[in-house]
């Protein structure tokens, strides 16, 4: 008998930069927490979110997400701006190699999944990129296309 997956309710994903894949060549990735104000908590729990602008940086010792929007809240009592900077949580073994790799190898941060976790904390998934040329997006998208092609050809024969 197949099992039924089990979804869990608190998993949710929020906001995704499809776009990332796209324009960079991702080598690794790393989950991170944030921190939020409550009505942003608030926000995201109702309404959407968007990472697409945005990026992360190593500055002065911490970890930041710049230029994400989250909505406002419309009952919030004290609301909060919706690009301002937000810090990101990571170990500091984790923060010393993402600060190597952007500083020496020329590499940057680019924010992947925004989503709730199983325990229904907000996460970010950060993918640790190099920028592509515009022969690497032809030659991804030859190769996407040519996976469709086969595919399709197996399917039918």
């Amino acid at each position: 008998m197949a099992q039924k997956k089990q979804t869990d309710p608190n998993y949710k994903v929020l906001a995704e930069n499809r776009r990332a894949r796209y324009d960079y060549a991702i080598e690794d990735d790393i989950e991170c927490g944030m921190i939020l104000t409550g009505s942003e908590v608030k926000s995201l729990r109702e309404t959407s979110a968007n990472i697409a602008e945005s990026y992360a940086a190593v500055e002065e010792g911490e970890l930041w997400l710049v230029n994400s929007y989250i909505a406002p809240y419309n009952r919030a009592m004290f609301p909060h701006e919706e690009r301002r900077r937000r810090k990101l949580l990571v170990s500091r073994k984790e923060l010393s190699r993402l600060w190597n790799e952007t500083q020496r190898k020329g590499m940057t941060l680019v924010p992947l999944v925004l989503y709730f976790n199983h325990k229904g904390l907000a996460k970010l998934k950060i993918g640790i990129a190099k920028g592509k040329k515009n022969y690497d997006k032809r030659a991804t998208d030859a190769k996407r296309d040519w996976n469709r092609q086969k595919q399709r050809l197996l399917k039918d024969g």
